[in-house]
């Protein structure tokens, strides 16, 4: 049966559910499908892999204080984490990038943890 690329528009004989003639054409097309969105997501993951790698950097071991200025010169942004963590008994607020954690403390220093 003969159809037409949804990409391109050449003619090419397949299975009766295929849309493309080939897999450049499939690959264009999805690829034009998903730029608005790939872009925004691309950025955000770029944030986030920065901060991990921030808080990894500077927190060698499990736990330790630094302070903002530190985080700041680094180039850590505060807006951008993957979870929220609240304790139950204390309710502090601590901000995760995927494994990696911090919490503000008092006098512009946090903490930052590693979960296990």
């Amino acid at each position: 049966m003969k159809k037409e690329c949804i990409e391109c528009g050449e003619e090419f004989i397949g299975r009766i559910d295929k849309k493309f003639c080939s897999d450049y054409c499939r690959n264009t097309y999805n690829n034009k499908m998903n730029k608005d969105g790939t872009n925004l997501i691309r950025n955000i993951n770029n944030r986030l892999r920065k901060n991990w790698r921030i808080l990894e950097k500077l927190n060698p071991n499990e736990k330790c204080k630094v302070n903002k200025k530190k985080l700041e010169d680094a180039g850590f942004d505060f807006n951008h984490f993957t979870s929220i963590y609240t304790t139950q008994k204390t309710k502090d607020v601590y901000y995760f990038c995927y494994d990696q954690g911090y919490m503000e403390l008092e006098d512009n220093y946090y903490v930052l943890v590693k979960k296990k």
